[in-house]
């Protein structure tokens, strides 16, 4: 591929380019969905059952406009992640609490699964690249990833902090020195797409713990700053933020044009 090709590939990608502003708003979109999902089933007072069938149907329409799109929109995009966080936590949540399902038997279960998911789109694609997501075989591979990368991220790290004891304090040091090792083994010539989808499957649980410090009370170790003020400070960045990557994105476009 010469580099025009490159830059034709680019600009149809129907994804992001990973750049520090990708993993600032992917973790800050994880702690909004965790907290927003708390805050509509307990404070607003609207049930499991109710908020589950809400951010259900608001995913399917993101996910709709998101596939309707031919490129890249940075709003539709982050949309569709922020909600795709939040079912993703619900099925796991689901598991554990309505079903009883141990996080000892879900999580390789989620593990396994999106391990599955990746052979399938390998074995369709022969890449599990992201940055040719230019078809929407492609593109429903990516997304059905994404969705088990934030479940099973869940999962994880609710073993991890809960069942095992960690506790978001801790949590977000161990998951924070994770990803630091992912990132240094990227630097030193390890597999890029190996390395991308270890570092989004743990900015999960890292969102999560940073969310849990952040909103829970002192009494518990955390900021007591509330899940209300909590979701609203990272959604106030995130919407900055993308509106940031919109006016790049069409100054791009209008230099193309």
């Amino acid at each position: 591929m010469n580099v025009a090709e490159q830059h034709t590939a680019r600009f149809r990608n129907k994804v992001p380019q990973v750049t520090l502003v990708f993993w600032a708003i992917k973790v800050m979109s994880t702690t909004v969905g965790e907290t927003g999902a708390d805050y509509l089933a307990v404070h607003a007072g609207l049930g499991t059952a109710a908020t589950d069938g809400i951010t259900l149907t608001l995913l399917v329409a993101a996910l709709t406009l998101q596939m309707r799109m031919s490129h890249y929109v940075p709003w539709i995009y982050w949309l569709t992640v922020v909600l795709v966080s939040v079912v993703g936590t619900q099925i796991t949540d689901a598991l554990t609490d309505a079903m009883g399902v141990s996080l000892y038997v879900s999580t390789p279960i989620f593990a396994a699964t999106l391990a599955a998911t990746f052979a399938l789109w390998f074995t369709a694609e022969r890449t599990l690249s992201i940055h040719t997501i230019v078809t929407a075989r492609r593109e429903l591979f990516y997304w059905t990833a994404i969705l088990f990368t934030f479940a099973l991220g869940t999962a994880a790290g609710d073993l991890a902090t809960e069942a095992v004891g960690l506790g978001f304090n801790l949590g977000v040091v161990v998951f924070g020195a994770m990803i630091a090792v992912v990132t240094a083994a990227y630097y030193l010539g390890a597999n890029a797409v190996s390395c991308f989808w270890v570092g989004y499957i743990l900015t999960r649980p890292l969102g999560a713990s940073l969310g849990d410090l952040l909103s829970q009370s002192r009494e518990y170790g955390g900021l007591g700053l509330g899940s209300v003020y909590t979701s609203l400070g990272f959604l106030t960045v995130i919407i900055a933020l993308v509106a940031v990557l919109t006016l790049h994105r069409s100054t791009i476009m209008n230099e193309r044009a």
